[in-house]
């Protein structure tokens, strides 16, 4: 009786953390519990608003159910909800609320949804950047990956010079995006300098941009108190749904023991039904024995063939071990050297990615921070601001920043002149390798 009443109230929470505009009724849900057709529409919207902005992506509310039941379907394949009773739903959302009930729990639970829109959705009134200096947990160098390669023919080859045309093209957009980013810093410079001193806090000590327009244009405060507003009633709102968060997954539990239910029932009916149909067919159908007949036979080929392939795999992998003694012996006749060679410097990369993985980690930033200029005093740290990210970070210093990235941009570039010695040998070795043709490098 408890959890009855408590029901009402985390729904209403749940609907309320959501933003505005992909804000359900709570009536919406249970009627979705119900399996109720009016409820599907409502939910494919639903989805189709929340995934958009989780990707980023742009929406009007004229789009098409069809493109918007194609986009959801094709977002939760994505995240990994490969439910088929999903994906069969009818294309005019016309039926299977309850299923769009299970999938949309099933996004917050996963994906932490709520958490994300509401970092989304933030209303930012500070200038902020992005910050990463963490490095991934793969090798710096992956060792083999030319000798690897399949051998491919002439019709799985790619013409250099798209390649080329393509590397190119990505080369102008990244300069021109470049000296984008470089005059949007000058014009923030600009901004926290030249109203230093004018902030009331004096740990900020200066405007953002938001801030220098809402001081140029007064009548623009009524609408960031309405965001702020509606961003703090969100924020109420989600509070109380991780208090009442257990009582909405209790209420699933039921709904999924109602669709085991109905699904075994289902199970069996469609049994019968195929059984009797069955013999309905054998008994109305003259042909159905011989058809019969003709499947087993078939199966007995199949089986045939299976262990004539079986052999053939057999004697495939002698021969292939053949080839390889007699390849190992030749190696170590002509090429010992170079092959130790090799491999002392295979071993060496993995030395050192190994202490690389096991040296004690730093305090690596990443997320969005706020931009903050600070004036060149001893006592005083140059920082960004507070950076949003699961380990806290009071102040990144931006030269700390760009000697991080300094250091980062030298090691990869080791790693690609590396991997250009490697694609030179390689290529090396496949030009002796053709008679009678002269190879001149660019």
């Amino acid at each position: 009786r408890e959890q009855g009443r408590a029901l009402p109230a985390a729904v209403g929470a749940l609907c309320r953390a959501l933003p505005p505009r992909a804000r359900p009724a709570p009536d919406t849900l249970r009627r979705a519990r119900f399996d109720r057709p009016q409820a599907s529409l409502d939910f494919w919207r639903l989805l189709y608003v929340l995934l958009k902005q989780i990707h980023g992506g742009r929406w009007t509310e004229s789009d098409a159910i069809e493109t918007q039941i194609r986009f959801v379907k094709s977002a939760l394949w994505y995240h990994g909800y490969d439910r088929p009773e999903l994906h069969q739903l009818p294309a005019d959302g016309s039926a299977g609320s309850r299923e769009l009930l299970l999938a949309f729990s099933w996004l917050l639970h996963r994906l932490s949804l709520l958490e994300q829109l509401l970092v989304r959705n933030r209303v930012k009134t500070g200038d902020e950047t992005s910050v990463c200096t963490c490095e991934d947990n793969l090798p710096s160098s992956q060792e083999g990956t030319a000798e690897a390669a399949p051998e491919g023919g002439l019709e799985d080859r790619v013409d250099v010079r798209y390649l080329q045309c393509l590397d190119g093209r990505l080369r102008f957009q990244w300069r021109s995006l470049h000296a984008q980013h470089q005059e949007q810093c000058k014009l923030l410079h600009k901004i926290h300098l030249f109203t230093s001193g004018s902030h009331m806090d004096k740990i900020l000590g200066h405007f953002s941009v938001t801030e220098t327009d809402l001081v140029r244009q007064p009548e623009n405060y009524k609408q960031l108190f309405q965001l702020l507003e509606s961003e703090t009633m969100q924020l109420e709102a989600f509070l109380e749904w991780k208090q009442l968060e257990p009582v909405f997954w209790q209420w699933m539990e039921t709904v999924l023991d109602d669709m085991a239910k109905e699904g075994n029932m289902c199970k069996s009916q469609d049994a019968r039904v195929e059984k009797r149909r069955l013999s309905e067919v054998t008994s109305c159908c003259p042909w159905a024995e011989n058809l019969a007949g003709q499947m087993d036979r078939l199966s007995r080929d199949l089986m045939a063939l299976q262990d004539q392939l079986h052999q053939l795999i057999i004697q495939r992998k002698a021969a292939w071990w053949e080839k390889v003694r007699f390849g190992v012996e030749e190696l170590q006749k002509e090429g010992f050297s170079a092959t130790a060679r090799k491999i002392q410097e295979s071993v060496e990369r993995k030395l050192r990615d190994l202490t690389r993985l096991h040296a004690p980690k730093k305090n690596a930033m990443h997320g969005s921070c706020r931009l903050v200029l600070r004036n060149k005093h001893p006592t005083t740290k140059m920082g960004f601001g507070q950076c949003v990210s699961k380990e806290a970070v009071s102040a990144v210093s931006a030269t700390e920043v760009i000697r991080e990235l300094q250091m980062r941009e030298a090691s990869l570039q080791r790693e690609l002149e590396q991997l250009r010695e490697e694609c030179r040998q390689r290529l090396d070795e496949i030009a002796q390798g053709l008679e009678g043709v002269i190879c001149i490098s660019p």
